[in-house]
């Protein structure tokens, strides 16, 4: 993460500025709709719609959208899922479908925006000269489980991703946010949209693979300052949510996961079992210092974590927990996509095969 950009807010006022479309996809998502679309309603930004599809929500996601009255508003109800459609994909699809800005910013339904995040998304697109933008948020942890797994689960994330290498042209690395990922209109198109990713659990990442293949110019960009997000409300949906996506990481490949599953335990969880043993045992000065050494590293390495997601110091004890669960969900992952060839989220089952 400290090799990204990091954007800080902006309150100039740009000349002649673009219509931006928000695009929000909402399946179930009645506790954070409201204050995700009342954020994005009070932005600063003098020229944008936020259109909101709500995806067969069973909750009441649809009433907490109709209940907010504002002409920049525009809800839809979406259609049937198509045929080789993901839900979300196909959400976006349908708002791009009546989007009328030179600026498209997909997004989810749970972010929380501070009102000049989109002035300064649009000066930095203008600024930099970029043809997209792709902007990592603030992560909220609320439970126990949130603040044990998901920053071990982030950091497994960074270990897989070259950031000293994202945002250069001339390399394959790429890397999307699928909170924030704003185009210009005509390279949106020029890629083939969320069409070409419609079957993709990952389409966000998929997308800004297929912009740097395309040579378009695309910058990953770190904006704390600009939105958070709380991804998951504690331990089950923390398991349900990766395990739809973390084998398909791994490019569902076994030896892949199994190595950085193996390689995520020894170095967040082994040095304190080392610790512990030599302890118990009693092998001596040398190696009981050796291995308390090996915990300090690994601990330092923690409370370095702590720091980059703002979180308190006292969590990084945490992270031996965060990943045997990590390694579990991987463990589980692998079995929903290889032997039952399925993933699940929202209420809906998708193949994989």
């Amino acid at each position: 993460m400290i090799y990204l950009v990091r954007l800080e807010p902006v309150s100039h006022l740009l000349d002649d500025p673009p219509m931006v479309s928000v695009c929000v996809p909402a399946r179930n998502e009645e506790r954070g709709i409201r204050a995700c679309l009342e954020s994005l309603l009070k932005q600063d930004y003098p020229q944008f719609e936020v259109i909101v599809v709500n995806d067969h929500s069973t909750d009441r996601t649809g009433e907490l959208i109709n209940g907010l009255k504002d002409p920049r508003l525009i809800a839809l109800e979406g259609e049937p899922l198509p045929d080789g459609w993901l839900g979300k994909p196909f959400a976006l699809y349908q708002a791009f479908q009546k989007a009328k800005g030179d600026l498209l910013l997909f997004t989810d339904a749970d972010p929380v925006f501070e009102p000049h995040a989109l002035s300064t998304a649009v000066f930095t697109m203008r600024e930099r000269e970029l043809d997209a933008l792709t902007l990592m948020p603030k992560a909220e942890f609320g439970s126990f489980w949130e603040r044990a797994v998901q920053p071990v689960i982030f950091g497994f994330i960074g270990s897989l991703t070259r950031f000293r290498k994202v945002n250069s042209p001339d390399h394959k690395s790429a890397m999307g946010f699928g909170a924030f990922l704003m185009f210009k209109r005509f390279a949106y198109e020029s890629i083939g949209g969320h069409e070409a990713g419609k079957a993709d659990v990952l389409e966000d990442v998929l997308i800004a693979k297929r912009l740097k293949k395309a040579g378009f110019k695309l910058l990953v960009a770190d904006a704390k300052r600009l939105f958070s997000i709380r991804m998951y409300y504690g331990f089950r949906e923390i398991w349900t949510g990766w395990r739809k996506n973390m084998f398909l990481a791994m490019r569902r490949s076994v030896p892949r996961a199994l190595y950085y599953v193996s390689m995520v335990l020894a170095f967040v969880l082994t040095p304190y079992l080392i610790l512990a043993w030599n302890v118990a045992v009693g092998t001596g000065i040398l190696w009981l210092g050796l291995s308390l050494f090996g915990v300090i590293m690994v601990f330092a390495a923690s409370i370095k974590t702590c720091d980059e997601l703002e979180m308190h110091r006292i969590n990084a004890c945490l992270f031996p927990i965060g990943a045997v669960v990590m390694a579990a969900i991987m463990i589980n992952s692998m079995i929903q996509i290889l032997v039952f060839s399925r993933a699940e989220w929202r209420g809906r089952v998708y193949s994989m095969k």
